[in-house]
């Protein structure tokens, strides 16, 4: 179960690089205003749900010792990813989405990042 539990550690960190790589990648762009929601950014935070979640399963049911749940770290994360993937998808067709949704969605990404280091 260790194993299985390292793979989704590490898929939960590509579905971050795909979410803030996706951000980072367009910062001109946002800063001048035609930036976009892109696919990757919502791949990114599928990934990071589906991983986070199965995670949380994981370590609640007890099937790697030594490793305990913080449930309230962990309910404070979700909904911040919630918020970005609602951002995403209502953003997410238009041609050009607005700045202001854009630097939330990387902002909260990088909360995200700040929560699971230092809480």
């Amino acid at each position: 179960m260790e194993i299985l539990a390292t793979i989704l550690v590490i898929l939960h960190f590509v579905g971050l690089s795909l979410l803030l790589g996706g951000f980072f990648s367009q910062i001109k762009e946002i800063a001048k205003g035609t930036g976009r929601v892109l696919r990757i950014m919502l791949d990114g935070a599928y990934t990071q749900l589906v991983t986070g979640l199965a995670l949380t399963g994981i370590y609640s049911a007890g099937l790697i010792e030594g490793e305990e749940v913080n449930n309230a770290k962990v309910g404070v994360k979700l909904v911040v990813l919630v918020a970005i993937l609602v951002i995403a998808l209502i953003f997410r067709k238009r041609e050009i989405a607005p700045s202001w949704a854009l630097w939330t969605i990387g902002g909260l990404t990088l909360l995200n990042v700040v929560l699971a280091v230092a809480w």
